[in-house]
């Protein structure tokens, strides 16, 4: 059931029975965050409800949640100086426009400027201040009282025990879990035995009600109101709330925008949904206010929401759906991992059939069973993942998960040593996939060795790791089916150009566990030859940037691992040109020359033109860092300098608002031209 498909009750016993479920959901989803409805389906039924009510206003049930914050569910006895009103939504740029037609009936004039911002998924506080000093802090609760959960207020970043200066006043805004504290908070759960939190909505509300836990989980806060300063247009209010040292969105890539025209919000909302997937904390909306305390004052607020700002609502992230099966599949290192199979979901316009689950341990930690049903999660691009079951909807029908006794693709042993399952065999048992990694292009870029060659070869005997290409010869490869004369003559001369290709592309082919081509470079940049990588100890490796004393510890072990194939590539003359070492950060040789991108903090954007049409993203990448730069995804106060070619969208917006120094490629490829051979 997505948003715009809600049936409206067909009789009084439907319409009971939705605002039944309404009520249910509601208060789960107050309560600790655990609902079995997503975001979208509360809101589509909802909206269904208020659909019956307005064509049958004689039969509104009391307990409705239509017209209450919170849907009626939240409760609290503390009263607030100001009631905190919910927000309206709209589901589309069709209703956004008319809500802001709406508005400017009613002001009877344009609004003077909007204030576009997102709308954060956590919960609602109040946290009151006296002569600069945290005295409570109150959830919104059914937005005239609140519950005090003064307790948590310590472990609540952002929210400032003391202010940068001695007012009084009431912080309105909301506490969430970043996707670093809740992963990290997971992990603290599971070491003491609990159940891991659903997703990170469902942390936040189930730590702010805590008490007396045994362990601390860090939450933060995000303020975007107060109550008690001088009458300020909203931004202006932000600002004032930063000086005194309260965290705002005002440094994150979803930033507060002021925009003067309908027009330029619904660019600006389109820009933070694009942006959802990069950013460190969940959002399930925008919001636009009208920026002008004048216009604020004059628009009102009726009994829920205030009539001067409105929620344009984004698809939900967290879907709840059933635990079909789940498949075992090995990766190229040998890894065996866990997948869910899902009955069809669609999370924010993706259907999901698939999803991970990580390892066997964490099956076991969330305590998952076949049939469950179970959230998922989705943001942007990234895979999705079962988060918890929704232990409530369990019938007794669910089953346990079977786990591989054996390895599921060559039948050899398993090594449960570590918490993710691998094969005995390691790369061996998918020495196909391991080739077929190697030979792309940002690692060897060997053409004519696809996935077919590469079955034909393993299966011959001829090839079992990487190192084996180089031995290659023109008879073995002419006793292969459909292999002429002319396909095996081209197939050695690009085995022989990847003899030698650039030593991060050679050590990036090995696919070592806890790098990839941005860390391969950084490795390579910072030992210089392969020699000096096979040597590495742990503190050597944690030297180089990134990677630290846990990642260290693991990239040692896979190299031990991979010490014949290494051997083997270093007598081959594979990856063996030594370059200058990268000298630890802050450290330079007298009279060294800086290149022409030193110091410099480098986002490439769009479509690239001219000289570099033909680079991929990888390459424009070595290409920066070559030229003494730090490559970049993301804009952000530290970048420097944006390359913005055709269509480079909101991370260009986003540099032009910073006012950091944007190129063309053309003006990029002249500042680099020596390094463009």
């Amino acid at each position: 059931m997505g948003m715009k498909d809600a049936a409206v009750p067909a009789s009084p016993d439907a319409y009971a029975d939705a605002v039944a479920t309404a009520v249910q959901a509601a208060a789960a989803y107050y309560a600790d965050g655990s609902t079995p409805l997503g975001d979208d389906e509360y809101d589509a039924l909802v909206r269904a409800i208020e659909a019956y009510e307005g064509a049958h206003p004689e039969q509104v049930l009391p307990d409705s949640p239509t017209g209450k914050v919170a849907g009626g569910a939240a409760v609290g006895d503390v009263p607030h100086s100001v009631p905190m009103l919910s927000l309206d939504n709209v589901f589309s740029a069709e209703e956004l426009a008319a809500w802001a037609e709406g508005l400017e009936r009613r002001l009877g004039r344009p609004v003077a400027a909007w204030c576009v911002e997102p709308k954060l998924d956590g919960l609602a506080v109040a946290a009151r201040y006296r002569a600069g000093r945290l005295e409570q802090l109150l959830t919104r609760g059914d937005g005239l009282a609140g519950e005090d959960i003064s307790h948590a207020a310590d472990a609540v970043l952002g929210l400032p025990a003391v202010l940068a200066e001695p007012v009084d006043l009431e912080l309105r805004g909301e506490v969430l879990l970043t996707q670093r504290q809740f992963e990290h908070a997971n992990a603290v759960r599971t070491e003491h035995g609990a159940t891991p939190f659903a997703h990170p909505r469902s942390g936040a509300a189930g730590t702010l009600r805590a008490k007396d836990r045994p362990y601390r989980i860090e939450l933060t806060f995000f303020a975007y109101g107060a109550v008690g300063l001088a009458e300020l247009d909203h931004l202006a209010l932000l600002e004032r709330l930063a000086e005194l040292g309260v965290h705002t969105a005002a440094g994150t890539p979803a930033h507060p925008v002021r925009c003067t025209t309908v027009e330029e919000v619904q660019q600006r909302v389109a820009q933070i949904a694009e942006l959802r997937e990069q950013l460190e904390f969940g959002i399930d909306g925008v919001v636009v206010k009208a920026d002008a305390a004048a216009d604020q004052q004059q628009a009102g607020a009726g009994s829920r929401a205030p009539r001067w700002a409105v929620a344009r609502k984004l698809a939900a992230q967290h879907k709840v759906t059933r635990l079909l099966a789940v498949e075992w599949n090995v990766g190229r290192t040998g890894i065996i991992a866990p997948r869910a199979v899902l009955e069809p979901v669609v999370i924010d316009g993706v259907t999901v059939t698939y999803a991970t689950l990580h390892n066997p341990a964490d099956i076991t930690r969330r305590g998952l069973l076949l049939g469950d049903q179970v959230f998922v999660y989705r943001a942007g691009d990234v895979i999705p993942r079962v988060e918890a079951p929704v232990e409530s909807e369990r019938t007794g029908a669910e089953t346990p998960i079977e786990f591989p006794q054996v390895c599921p693709r060559c039948g050899d042993a398993i090594d449960t040593s570590e918490q993710r399952w691998r094969c005995v065999r390691g790369r061996g048992c998918q020495a196909v996939a391991s080739i077929r990694y190697a030979v792309g292009r940002d690692q060897l870029d060997i053409e004519g060795l696809g996935g077919t060659r590469a079955v034909q070869l393993v299966e011959a005997g001829l090839v079992a790791d990487v190192a084996d290409l180089f031995t290659l010869t023109r008879e073995q490869l002419l006793a292969l089916d459909r292999m002429g004369e002319t396909s095996t003559d081209n197939l050695l001369a690009a085995i022989e150009t990847a003899r030698s290709a650039p030593l991060n592309r050679v050590f990036c082919a090995l696919g070592v566990r806890g790098t990839g081509r941005t860390m391969s470079r950084r490795i390579a940049a910072h030992f210089g030859s392969m020699a000096a990588i096979r040597a590495a100890d742990e503190q050597a490796l944690a030297g180089v940037p990134g990677i630290g004393a846990e990642k260290a510890k693991m990239v040692v072990a896979e190299l031990a691992a991979l010490g014949p194939v290494l051997d083997k590539l270093i007598a081959q003359q594979v990856g063996t040109a030594v370059t200058e070492p990268v000298l630890p950060a802050g450290a330079a040789e007298p009279g060294a020359a800086a290149g022409p991108l030193a110091g410099e903090a480098v986002v490439v954007t769009g479509a690239m033109t001219g000289a570099l049409a033909e680079l991929s993203r990888t390459e424009m990448n070595e290409l920066i860092e070559r030229a003494g730069g730090k490559a970049s995804s993301a804009v952000s106060k530290k970048t420097t300098l944006v390359v913005a070619g055709e269509k480079a969208g909101s991370k260009r917006t986003k540099a032009e608002e910073l006012g950091v120094r944007i190129l063309a490629p053309e003006e990029f490829a002249a500042l680099v031209a020596d390094l463009l051979g």
